[in-house]
């Protein structure tokens, strides 16, 4: 039988604190969460390998070193709203849910949903609330936020999830450039946005985030 927890406590040793990501919390989350139980039945052997797991569709679940580095650069409160935009499987929902008071989860793939509810429930993740609707559109419902947080590559970031944030708040998105994308922090800052670069990692656009080509004749 496969001991889960043991690759646990690998995973952190061996790809999360060797990336400079010390605090607490997201050392204690990511050592909590089991991340076996967010990833397809036949990808749980690969769960804790450091890489992104194929979810199917062009959406993964990031690899540990990705979401713990983006995490670390956020900084999220124990008081703060969180905003998971793409959240997948629900992985970096449940994470996130023991940092702050609240989450709010967006997915638009109702497979994946359904999988993030099961997986959320058997986490204890109660205070992660699961909002369908499309990603482009976040949920300005429940927000502002105090962090958004997106769960994959984007080529262009609609002004509309931006303008979800609190003033004073923090996103964080990974930037498909090239062959290796960029991550970068954005603090919104009297209404206007700043951003400054963060790290390099990889993941597929995110549905509705691909650059509009220009018509030409």
């Amino acid at each position: 039988m496969t001991d889960f927890a043991a690759r646990r406590v690998m995973m952190v040793d061996n790809q999360i604190r060797p990336s400079d990501v010390t605090k607490f919390p997201i050392i204690d989350a990511m050592l909590a969460v089991p991340r076996e139980n967010f990833v397809p039945g036949d990808k749980k052997e690969a769960a804790y390998l450091g890489e992104n797991i194929d979810l199917g569709q062009g959406r993964v679940v990031l690899e540990p070193r990705t979401l713990a580095k983006m995490l670390d650069t956020v900084d999220i409160q124990p008081d703060e709203l969180v905003l998971d935009l793409g959240a997948g499987s629900g992985y970096s929902a449940a994470v996130m849910a023991r940092m702050a008071e609240a989450v709010i989860a967006v997915e638009e793939d109702t497979a994946l949903i359904a999988d993030a509810e099961q997986a959320l429930t058997a986490a204890g993740a109660d205070n992660v609330v699961l909002v369908e609707g499309k990603l482009t559109e976040g949920a300005g419902e429940h927000g502002p936020y105090d962090v958004i947080v997106v769960e994959g590559a984007v080529e262009h970031l609609p002004e509309g999830i931006t303008d979800q944030l609190r003033d004073g708040g923090r996103i964080i998105a990974l930037f498909a450039e090239g062959r290796l994308g960029v991550v970068r922090v954005g603090y919104r800052i009297d209404g206007k946005m700043t951003w400054r670069f963060a790290f390099n990692a990889g993941a597929p656009v995110l549905p509705g985030f691909e650059k509009h080509q220009a018509f030409t004749l």
